[in-house]
Parts: C-alpha cells; structure tokens; sequence
C-alpha cells in the first residue's frame, strides 16, 4: 500500500461506511483489530450521534479508523415534482400506517458542526461522499494530522480532489451497493457508471494520491485484481454488511442471499438520488417515477422504510447491496479479514507461479 495508507491497518482492505446503522462502533472496531480499517459512517446521524459512536469505538479499540460525512447538497429539487411523488406514496403511508415525512427537514445533516468537532478532537481518517470538500476544509485536517479520502466516480472527479488537497480517492464503480458518491447529481447521466476496473486504471492515470477501489468486491481474489489495475487498497461494503457484528436490520442482512433477490438496480424511489439496492416491490413500482430530490425523497420516505421494518416487510426496505450480493458469507467480522486477506495472498502466489519450474 501507499505510504499514507500503510500506517493504517496491516491489510488494504477497508469496510465500507454504510449509512443507516450497519457501520456501527462494533462492526468497525472488528475490522480496526483484524487488521484492516473500520469506518463509521456520519451520513444521517445527529452530530451528538456522531461524538457517541466516536466514542464507543475508541473505548473498543486503540489501532486507526475512519468516519465518513456526507457533503451538503444544492437544493436544486423540483418542488411540483417531489408533492408528485408524495401522491403517489399515499397508498404506501395507508398499507404502513405511518405519515409521510416531511420533504423540507434538513439539507446539511449538521455538517459544520460535524466538521468543528472532527476538527477539535481528530480522528485518523475523515472521508467525504457526494462532493469534494473545499481547500480550506482539507487542510484544515491535514493540519490535525488527519487523513482525508474523497469518493469519486469519475476520472474528473478524481482530479477535482486531487487539485482541493486530499490525500486519497476513493473510486466507486458502478457495481456498488448504496448511493453513487457522484459530485453532481445529474439524472442524465443515470446508469451511465463506470465498471470498477477500468474506472480505477482510468484514475490512476489521471492523478497521484493514493486510490481505495470500491464497487461489487466480496472475495480476496478481486481484491487482488484491483490492486492489479492501479488501487492501493479495496473497500467492501456488501461483504461487511451481513457480518454479525454490523448493524444492519436482521432482514436486510438475510435478504443477501435470499432467493426472491435475485439481482440489483440503480433506483431514487427511497432517497432521491441513484443509489443501488436489491429489486423489491417498492423499487418496482415507485422507481420510474421518483425524481432527483436528495435529500427530500430520503426524508419523505424515511418513516415508510422504517415502518416496514419494524413488521418484517423486506418489500418496503431500502435493501442496499452491491452486485455481489449472493457472495456474502455471514462470517465475523474479523474472521471475514482474516479470510479476504488468505485469498489475497493465495490468488497473487497463483498469478506469480510459473508452471515451467515444475514447482
């Protein structure tokens, strides 16, 4: 791995911070001790949520971790569009028994103060997703002796980084589970990703900062490979998330492997912005119409996806999954390190291995 990375964790493998309750202070204090980096994820979270989690997984472990913060978005929402799409959910709140949320609650999920408190008492790492923080923001933390990772899509976006001072990208395919960490949320450019591959060869050509590869990866084996194509290192979100340690509800984590879901898509019907998830029956039939308002289809959908959770209803979750989904493996968290690392090993001294030597 890269020098900036190396002092980290013992292995390049990084668990994803998945918003919602998965990358809980256990989960990641798991993945910190094994060897690799933990992350919490902000995204969503109080800022006095935030300080408590913080807290939690320092009394848990001594070695590096990440906290992940989601940039504030540009409220650039068709209001006619998103009292549109709140119709239409009618039904839904009805079938749930639950209100409708309220689309106006909040647009920055208290990022400054977030920041201010990241700030004062520093953390090893702070990554940002769905934008890029200014220069001012970045060195700030470099000061601190934080290091900083920006989620990108894009070779642009990797640049845009790369040029505001951050110390490592994170490359997200198209094959991830959850939000695209696209800087511009444009429905024009839906289901125009690019493959996790060539987007990382495409990256490291484009910057020098260190690059974490993302998207689909479950096995030491791909690992492997993006570390081939470029990558210092290999984020997994998906594998992470049906560990016992995580948070995630007990039916998103048995929906992985769960033969209704067969296959992922890139859907808006529960937050407002392309993020991918699990086909169920509310992806079905609210996808093709929900529009690109994030935050306030989240928040709007927020007690409905709650509500469905709470009477065993997988059809009316957010199941957020990577395509490769039916690969996970309900491991502990640490023994699932210790394994994708084994794999690493094992597939780099099949690629090195000559069979002329006879050996």
């Amino acid at each position: 791995m890269s020098s900036v990375l190396t002092d980290l964790c013992r292995y390049p493998i990084v668990q994803a911070p998945m918003a919602g309750g998965a990358s809980c202070p256990q989960l990641a204090a798991a993945v910190c001790e094994a060897g690799g980096l933990g992350f919490l994820a902000a995204g969503y979270k109080t800022v006095d949520g935030m300080y408590e989690e913080i807290k939690q997984l320092r009394g848990l472990t001594a070695r590096p971790f990440g906290v992940n913060l989601f940039m504030p978005q540009p409220n650039y929402a068709d209001q006619a569009a998103v009292e549109v799409y709140r119709n239409q959910l009618a039904g839904e709140a009805t079938w749930y028994e639950t209100p409708l949320g309220d689309p106006d609650s909040g647009r920055d999920d208290g990022y400054e103060a977030k920041l201010a408190i990241l700030l004062d008492d520093p953390v090893p790492v702070v990554s940002f997703t769905f934008g890029c923080p200014t220069r001012t923001v970045l060195d700030a933390f470099a000061k601190v002796g934080t290091v900083t990772v920006v989620t990108v899509t894009t070779p642009e976006e990797a640049q845009t980084a790369q040029w505001s001072g951050a110390d490592a990208v994170c490359v997200q395919g198209v094959e991830a589970g959850g939000h695209q960490g696209t800087h511009r949320d444009d429905p024009a450019t839906d289901g125009a990703g690019i493959g996790l591959l060539s987007l990382v060869a495409q990256v490291r050509e484009t910057v020098q900062i260190p690059v974490i590869a993302a998207g689909g990866l479950m096995r030491g084996g791909q690992i492997a490979a993006v570390l081939a194509a470029g990558a210092d290192s290999a984020q997994l979100g998906t594998a992470f998330l049906v560990c016992p340690e995580s948070g995630a509800n007990a039916l998103h984590k048995q929906a992985m492997t769960n033969p209704l879901f067969v296959r992922t898509e890139l859907t808006r019907a529960f937050s407002g912005r392309p993020a991918r998830g699990l086909v169920n029956r509310f992806m079905r039939e609210h996808g093709p119409y929900a529009p690109a308002a994030y935050p306030e289809i989240h928040h709007l959908t927020s007690g409905l996806r709650k509500a469905a959770a709470r009477v065993g209803d997988a059809q009316g979750m957010a199941l957020w999954a990577g395509q490769g989904h039916r690969m996970a493996r309900e491991l502990p968290a640490g023994e699932l390190v210790e394994l994708l690392h084994a794999e690493l090993v094992e597939t780099r001294a099949s690629l090195t291995h000559d069979p002329k030597d006879g050996s």
